[in-house]
């Protein structure tokens, strides 16, 4: 690994930039290297706060040219391993937002959010398939995939993708899209930050037609009835349908309702783009299930869609992890209640499944299987679990969140969601995101497009022909 000698390589790197340059000591280094998840606490050598594309060719020679490894950060949300060496390039200035309505596109930097996406499109009728927060970036969300909230209508995030700009490992900025390099466009949608850095892209919006949506919230007394009322649900549930179900156990803290807090709660999410009354009749069962602590759904402007999983609004300490599911059977519902249910003594704030199917299903009309390296696609359920790592628990919570995926494995495809995976242990769990055809193209494209395996930090692949590096940094 390079080490870093002194501030004179800071100093190098600032002369070829116009964002600024931070290494460790610096009042701002710790600000700009933090993740969203407050447990994973990054430790490169020098951090890039790059304003523009510019700046992310000039860093990527810089550090190419010292066989210094590179990693990169938005939002932080997707932080689950902590960034230990090298150069970090943050692109949470990048802010380029632009929407071409006739066309139905948006054009976003590396830093822009969901919500603003979101705001910029609504002026227009328009939405984009942003996921269970609008918190997170964009364009990390959609390298992993994406799952979004109405996924069962309109299939992942990367479906929709029309181009990238990349600066590969070589250091060349590149606009990559299905005509002019559709090996490398695959690869990116779904491979992540393997094979350089996104600056910006552009992807297909959609008509923001009416939406029923929100939460309910079931007292975990009630969980069985719910659990088994979620089941029979879901197997008559349109495929333009989305729902999940999550197992709480809510802290006693000030940022909790009043009526959540402290308490082991069931919170079921519904989204349906339609009418009121159409999707009034499909959540009647659910209604029916089990009383109803609070009834949290109704029509909903794409303004308050981060009311429907609430996730948290400020940065938390956690440990998560997740993997896909088969099917929701009697077996499955057994073991979730055994895991999460009223009797668990398991340290995990939030155990959920989210429905899968229906265009999640669906490759892409036209195209090979090759098309993208999307994982999930096989898959009727993904599990995610999350717990806090606060100081009384901490050393309890990671070896719960590994009890539960070997709970569950029986009922597992054998994969994980990208972007829901989780910490990384070693290269064959994070080789579990991705379809084995999938991995095997991304494995020998690593090889070929980044040699010296620059981008190894993250959810990185193991290239075939490099020895001496570790996926899992």
């Amino acid at each position: 690994m390079h080490i870093l000698s002194s501030h004179t390589e800071k100093t190098e790197l600032q002369l070829l930039v116009r964002g600024l340059v931070y290494a460790p000591g610096d009042a701002s280094f710790a600000a700009e290297i933090a993740a969203f998840n407050l447990a994973t606490r990054h430790a490169p050598e020098l951090v890039l706060s790059a304003v523009d594309a510019d700046d992310v060719v000039a860093a990527v020679r810089w550090a190419a040219a010292r066989d210094m490894s590179i990693s990169v950060q938005s939002t932080g949300h997707g932080a689950a391993n902590a960034i230990n060496g090298g150069l970090l390039i943050s692109t949470r200035l990048m802010l380029e937002l632009s929407i071409d309505p006739e066309e139905q596109t948006a054009r976003v930097g590396a830093g822009v959010r969901w919500r603003d996406v979101l705001k910029a499109a609504a002026r227009y009728g328009l939405m984009g398939l942003h996921g269970s927060t609008t918190d997170v970036g964009v364009v990390g969300y959609t390298l992993g995939g994406g799952l979004p909230l109405l996924g069962r209508k309109y299939g992942f995030a990367s479906d929709h993708v029309l181009a990238f700009d990349l600066v590969t490992p070589d250091g060349v900025l590149r606009r990559v899209d299905a005509g002019s390099d559709p090996r490398l466009f695959a690869l990116l949608r779904g491979g992540k930050g393997n094979f350089g850095i996104v600056t910006a892209m552009e992807f297909s919006l959609f008509a923001a037609d009416e939406l029923y949506a929100g939460g309910i919230f079931y007292d975990g007394t009630h969980a069985r009835e719910v659990l088994a009322g979620f089941r029979a649900w879901i197997a008559h549930l349109p495929a333009e349908a989305s729902a999940s179900l999550a197992f709480l156990r809510l802290p006693d803290m000030e940022d909790v309702p009043g009526f959540l807090r402290g308490k082991f709660v069931m919170h079921l999410r519904f989204a349906w783009q339609g009418s009121s009354d159409e999707g009034a009749r499909l959540l009647a069962p659910m209604r029916a299930a089990a009383p109803m602590l609070v009834d949290g759904v109704g029509p909903l402007p794409f303004s308050r869609v981060d009311e429907i999983h609430a996730d948290p609004e400020h940065p938390v300490p956690v440990h998560e992890g997740g993997m896909l599911l088969k099917d929701l059977d009697a077996g499955l519902e057994e073991a979730l209640l055994r895991l999460a249910g009223p009797e668990s003594m398991a340290p995990l704030l939030l155990a959920e499944i989210r429905l899968m199917g229906g265009a999640l299903a669906v490759p892409l009309k036209g195209l090979e299987p090759e098309a993208d390296c999307v994982g999930g696609r096989e898959a009727a359920l993904s599990f995610f679990a999350v717990g806090i790592m606060a100081p009384q628990i901490a050393h309890l919570v990671p070896a719960a969140i590994e009890a539960a995926r070997s709970a569950l494995k029986p009922f597992g495809t054998g994969g994980t969601m990208l972007n829901l995976h989780g910490h990384l242990t070693s290269p064959e769990l994070a080789a579990s995101a991705w379809p084995e055809a999938a991995h095997v193209r991304l494995s020998e494209a690593k090889a070929e497009l980044d040699p010296k395996n620059l981008f190894r930090h993250g959810h990185a692949i193991l290239p075939q022909a490099v020895s001496g590096h570790t996926a899992v940094a």
